[in-house]
């Protein structure tokens, strides 16, 4: 029998999924431990005028899919006026069959603005005049979509120089109900080969009141900025390194590659890994020393289209899917913290689908006693975020480690509205669990699969990064 078009089953398929997503999943909190929104928004309260402005301004997934359709770039990210944008992404809704932003969009549509219809061409004027009347409502602002969304801690993605002046902020407002966390993300002082660096140098000397100009110095000024973050609640890092890699190298050379990058010589591929591989075994260190969470996205070739980049700058949708990682050089690097007992609390991602059984074996040898899943396996992450991908991964992960374990979903987004990624996320969990037991794989004992389903959206995050909510 034909299903409904995302009614309240939509993707479960069976008894026990409706059961495990209806009275366990759907009513546990969010907390969404990675994202890339500006606190100052939360801190302000922002409003938007028209569902344009949280919907396509700063989404690369949409403007992707938009170019796809031939769409100019003027009515994506140019001078074009919100209500053409907003019909050129309709439009490209009626061609995106399969593609998991039909989906959010849809659920967006349905959980804040009332509508369980269509979007697509004919039905863009009135979904634009529902949307805009609902935004103007009292409660519409961040913070009440925030509300809305049950949504009780998010980490934002913060650099080393920040002031985090508007986590301090949030944190002494009693009218936010969400608390607000910075997560430390220090890739301009990882990336040495990009022109930026020397420059970034200096604003990190400058903040943190020590003269960078050698290894030792580099490690005491982010250490300055490690305990600034710590009295500011931050418990995680976050990188992007474009591969997995262990190259080590003494002090002397670190300063030499260091000196070069100040004075605006050029560093070799060699330098790079070098510099990495100890600039990530340091902070790995400090982690560990901090009980902080280190997360690592690995994967990503970004800004491939030299024409557009020069034109609209970095993330604006020209990055695609790298290599499968190196499982050696990963394992190595894990190693070299490992045996002097300085391994963190790690989430591993990968841009990579083929790299799912690969990461999943790996964090199996690194384990720690005590901690229950020390080393995770992130959730499906950017490309992979389809229902596909995830189901893919936490297969992978169910096949080979602990799937009671995980710490579940975020959203990685810019965007107020994408709380319901974890809702998507969810429905395909259920889904997937409630498939095995269907299917004999499983014994059907629902208090134990309910608690297991409630662990891994919710109680396993807070335990893993001891977030207080």
């Amino acid at each position: 029998m034909k299903k409904p078009f995302m009614d309240a089953d939509f993707l479960l398929t069976n008894e026990a999924a409706k059961d495990l997503f209806h009275n366990h999943a759907e009513k546990m909190p969010v907390v969404d431990y990675h994202c890339h929104i500006n606190p100052a928004e939360i801190a302000e309260d922002k409003r938007y005028e028209n569902i344009a402005q949280p919907w396509l301004a700063g989404d690369h997934y949409k403007w992707r899919q938009m170019r796809t359709n031939g769409v100019p770039e003027e009515s994506i990210t140019g001078s074009a006026g919100d209500r053409e944008k907003f019909q050129a992404w309709a439009e490209t809704l009626d061609r995106a069959i399969g593609n998991p932003l039909y989906h959010w969009s849809h659920l967006e549509l349905q959980r804040y603005f009332g509508y369980n219809g269509r979007l697509g061409k004919e039905t863009a004027e009135e979904v634009w005049e529902l949307c805009n009347r609902k935004l103007a409502e009292p409660g519409m602002g961040v913070r009440g979509i925030i509300e809305q969304s049950n949504v009780r801690l998010i980490c934002t993605t913060d650099d080393p120089i920040d002031d985090l002046r508007y986590h301090k902020q949030l944190r002494e407002d009693p009218s936010c109900k969400v608390k607000v966390l910075p997560a430390w993300r220090p890739d301009r002082a990882m990336n040495i080969e990009q022109a930026p660096y020397a420059d970034y140098l200096r604003q990190l000397s400058e903040v943190s009141g020590i003269e960078v100009s050698d290894f030792d110095s580099l490690c005491a000024a982010l250490s300055n900025r490690l305990d600034y973050f710590a009295q500011n609640g931050c418990c995680a890092s976050d990188h992007a390194p474009d591969c997995a890699f262990y190259c080590p190298a003494p002090r002397e050379k670190l300063d030499r590659i260091i000196a070069d990058a100040l004075s605006g010589k050029p560093v070799s591929d060699e330098d790079v890994r070098n510099y990495k591989t100890e600039f990530l075994l340091f902070l790995g260190r400090q982690y560990a020393k901090r009980g902080w969470v280190m997360q690592l996205h690995f994967g990503a070739v970004r800004n491939t289209n030299s024409r557009r980049f020069a034109q609209l700058g970095a993330d604006t949708g020209f990055d695609c899917m790298g290599n499968p990682l190196d499982a050696s050089a990963l394992a190595r690097f894990l190693d070299a913290l490992d045996k002097t007992g300085e391994l963190p609390k790690m989430v591993l991602y990968s841009l990579n689908n083929s790299d799912n059984e690969m990461i999943d074996t790996v964090i199996g040898c690194f384990q720690g006693e005590g901690i229950a899943g020390k080393l995770q396996h992130g959730a499906a992450w950017w490309f992979n975020d389809t229902k596909t991908g995830m189901e893919q991964q936490l297969t992978s992960l169910a096949n080979l480690s602990l799937l009671g374990n995980f710490i579940g979903m975020l959203t990685d987004s810019r965007s107020y509205l994408s709380y319901t990624r974890h809702e998507y996320f969810r429905r395909i969990l259920c889904n997937l669990i409630g498939r095995w037991v269907e299917e004999g794989e499983f014994p059907d004992d629902r208090a134990l699969l309910g608690r297991m389903v409630e662990d891994i959206c919710y109680n396993n995050v807070k335990r893993f990064f001891g977030f207080e909510v």
